[in-house]
């Protein structure tokens, strides 16, 4: 855990992952501090890298059906550089480098089989450094998750949450369903 958070920046950034609307005041109210102390910190986490409040679309929902991992062996040295490529393709949500039988991981979402076929044959196999790929297509979400690295936020504290309005996602699939 990053040793420049303390209880309060885990509790709001476990209180955004809930909830990512949710007024500072609110926060401010549930956790006895002054609003402007939430909005200093949220500022402070998102200038550090630490925190992204950002809105997420469900891909099945707005016409991208393909939901792929493709594991990449790449030439000795060039995982940095392939990943770096990687990270400016459009279709990619998750690159990483990773040990064991692949150099690195892509998670990409394309809206059928010929977007698919042409970011894999006419623009991943062109990067420099790339020795072969494997595909796995999504046929199904069982868990899609966000709240992780700062600790649950309290079945008191979902209680409030939910009765104010934040919904708890966690656990949910790409379809919203449990």
């Amino acid at each position: 855990m990053n040793a420049g958070l303390d209880d309060i920046d885990r509790k709001i950034i476990a209180i955004l992952q809930a909830d990512g609307r949710r007024a500072y005041s609110q926060i401010a109210e549930d956790l006895g501090i002054p609003a402007s102390s939430v909005r200093y910190r949220v500022q402070r986490l998102e200038d550090n890298g630490v925190l992204q409040i950002v809105g997420i679309a469900n891909p099945l929902t707005i016409g991208f059906n393909h939901l792929a991992m493709i594991g990449m062996r790449v030439r000795a040295g060039t995982a940095q550089d392939v990943c770096r490529a990687l990270r400016e393709l459009p279709e990619t949500s998750y690159v990483i480098v990773t040990a064991g039988h692949y150099d690195v991981m892509v998670e990409v979402i394309c809206r059928d089989t010929e977007h698919f076929t042409d970011l894999v044959t006419r623009r991943m196999h062109l990067i420099d450094g790339v020795v072969s790929t494997d595909s796995f297509f999504v046929l199904e979400v069982h868990k899609l998750a966000y709240g992780w690295g700062v600790g649950a936020v309290d079945a008191a504290e979902t209680a409030r949450l939910d009765a104010a309005g934040g919904e708890d996602h966690r656990g949910m699939d790409q379809r919203g369903q449990r």
